[in-house]
């Protein structure tokens, strides 16, 4: 699963994935980590948790990212 992740970061610095590409690589990253293709009840909202926090450290770590690249230029 995670080799179909797409990379979300252009090189040098030409910006990054939209909110809804990192969320759904995110959501992959967890599918392969917990090894749910789609959680159970029991497990869902432990599993969307995990999504969002995955996908908002992605986001924070691309922004910080082209921050650094632009204030370089």
């Amino acid at each position: 699963m995670c080799r179909s992740i797409k990379r979300l970061r252009e090189p040098h610095g030409q910006g990054h994935a939209t909110d809804e590409e990192i969320l759904e690589a995110a959501r992959q990253f967890v599918r392969k980590v917990s090894g749910f293709g789609a959680p159970s009840a029991r497990h869902a909202e432990a599993f969307e948790a995990a999504v969002e926090e995955v996908a908002d450290s992605s986001k924070r770590l691309l922004e910080t990212i082209d921050a650094t690249l632009r204030s370089r230029a």
